[in-house]
């Protein structure tokens, strides 16, 4: 049963989610006010410690960055909730400062810009932003558009700190403070909601597809894991032409992953899954956070100079592969961060084309620690995304 972004019900939106359903909150979004103010508050739903990532997030005001002229402010819509997000509020990949608004998967309406703002934007122009805020912008990786692997370090939308000396904070809230150089318009027929989990989400999968030849240069792609990142490379893989193949450990999300794109299917589970499948795949992207993923097999599944690309993290970030499985299969195992902000305009581009729908779990925004439970449950499909209904219901 299809939802209103209105109700609070938990059900799936699935891809037949009609853009009418939000058509008027589209329409208020182009009936605002163009005025520059600076009259609001940069408040949050803050984690306090290492159990916040248990639904344990309180409504607290927050410094945003230190304004200069090249930044943007923006009045948050929508929010999706990423896995990093748990990962950080857990303290997973390391400490976590404390308190911290996270979220990376933004999407809003400008409402301050800066004289020397990028790329044409102004106010009321709708925009999303991603997992990276910051970069140094000025060299060679960066002014090559690899701004993701700054030589200086890429700046996290939330838990990153600007030369300024002030940190970053997430979307989860009600505004949030960027460079403009990270802050991307949306297309006009690509809904806020679908929009929102692309920015992370979206674009990590997008990228290595893109970059690795999905569609052209490797015609038989593999995606390892379907869940929110997987879904996403199905979509992806399909849009850009490939024949995909999607790879998990049940047949649980067998009828998902057929109607997400995929031809195939294999089940990791099954006997001699792998050789039953040995090299008929040009690219494989993981987006597994299990610990113990089987890379040897995996790697038999591709044909020679074929290629693995890790995209999941996990808390123990360690490969395991032997080395004669490499050789004897001529094959490369690599990684890939996010997507530069020319890759997400790309992928938007694409997802607008293409209608390419996320499958989401919307949630009000005050309703975000049902999420994180939901998510810690392991039952989300596939995406969740918070709705700042404050914020959308505006005339």
């Amino acid at each position: 049963m299809l939802t209103s972004a209105d109700s609070v019900s938990l059900q799936v939106i699935h891809p037949a989610f009609s853009a009418a359903v939000m058509g008027r909150h589209e329409t208020n979004r182009n009936k605002r006010t163009k005025k520059m103010s600076t009259d609001y508050k940069f408040q949050g739903w803050m984690g306090l410690d290492k159990d916040a990532h248990k639904g344990n997030l309180v409504w607290k005001e927050f410094e945003p960055k230190i304004w200069e002229e090249t930044d943007v402010d923006i009045k948050i819509t929508h929010c999706g909730v990423c896995a990093s997000d748990v990962h950080t509020l857990s303290s997973g990949w390391g400490e976590t400062p404390y308190p911290i608004c996270v979220g990376h998967e933004i999407v809003g309406t400008i409402v301050r810009v800066g004289s020397k703002a990028e790329g044409g934007l102004k106010l009321g122009d709708r925009v999303g932003v991603g997992a990276q805020c910051g970069s140094c912008l000025d060299c060679q990786r960066c002014k090559t558009d690899k701004e993701q692997y700054c030589d200086k370090g890429q700046i996290g939308t939330y838990n990153g700190k600007f030369p300024n000396g002030s940190r970053s904070q997430g979307g989860y809230g009600d505004y949030t403070r960027v460079p403009s150089h990270f802050a991307i318009k949306i297309p006009e027929g690509l809904p806020s909601d679908v929009a929102a989990p692309m920015m992370c989400g979206g674009i990590t999968v997008y990228s290595p597809l893109k970059h690795n030849g999905a569609g052209t240069t490797a015609k038989n792609v593999g995606i390892v894991g379907i869940g929110g990142l997987g879904h996403f490379g199905l979509l992806f893989a399909k849009a850009l032409g490939a024949e995909v193949t999607a790879i998990s450990h049940s047949d649980k999300k067998k009828a998902d992953a057929l109607e997400l794109g995929a031809t195939h299917f294999i089940n990791t589970s099954e006997e001699d899954w792998d050789k039953k499948n040995k090299r008929t795949l040009d690219l494989i992207v993981s987006t597994s956070n299990d610990d113990s993923i089987p890379f040897d097999k995996y790697v038999s599944l591709l044909k020679p100079y074929g290629k693995v690309v890790l995209v999941g993290a996990p808390n123990n970030p360690k490969v395991e592969v032997g080395l004669w499985t490499l050789l004897l299969n001529g094959v490369f195992i690599g990684a890939s961060a996010i997507g530069t902000p020319t890759d997400i305009r790309e992928m938007l581009e694409l997802a607008a084309k293409q209608n390419i729908k996320t499958w989401i779990e919307p949630y009000p925004m005050d309703k975000v620690n049902d999420a994180l439970n939901k998510f810690n449950e392991k039952g989300m499909r596939y995406r969740a995304v918070l709705y700042n209904h404050k914020h959308i219901e505006e005339k």
